[in-house]
């Protein structure tokens, strides 16, 4: 079976220095070997935005052909 360079290093490496795998699992614990307790709570979720329910307070504007006034250059004789 073929094992890359950097693998082969890393056997190597960690066999000749077997305190860099408990440094390894500290580091890790760190970061990610948490039980619920010790992580951040959930932030609430009562000032979170809500969707639908308020759809009929906004009156539509229209579109484009509203939003500007008639052209000083356009024809008016159509």
């Amino acid at each position: 079976m073929y094992e890359s360079d950097l693998t082969k290093f890393m056997r190597q490496y960690l066999a000749e220095h077997p305190e860099e795998i408990e440094s390894q699992r500290e580091g890790r614990a760190v970061w990610w070997d948490k039980n619920p307790a010790e992580r951040s709570p959930s932030p609430s979720m009562r000032h979170a935005p809500r969707s639908g329910g308020a759809e009929h307070t906004f009156k539509p504007s229209g579109g484009f052909e509203w939003s500007f006034d008639v052209d000083d250059n356009a024809d008016t004789n159509n």
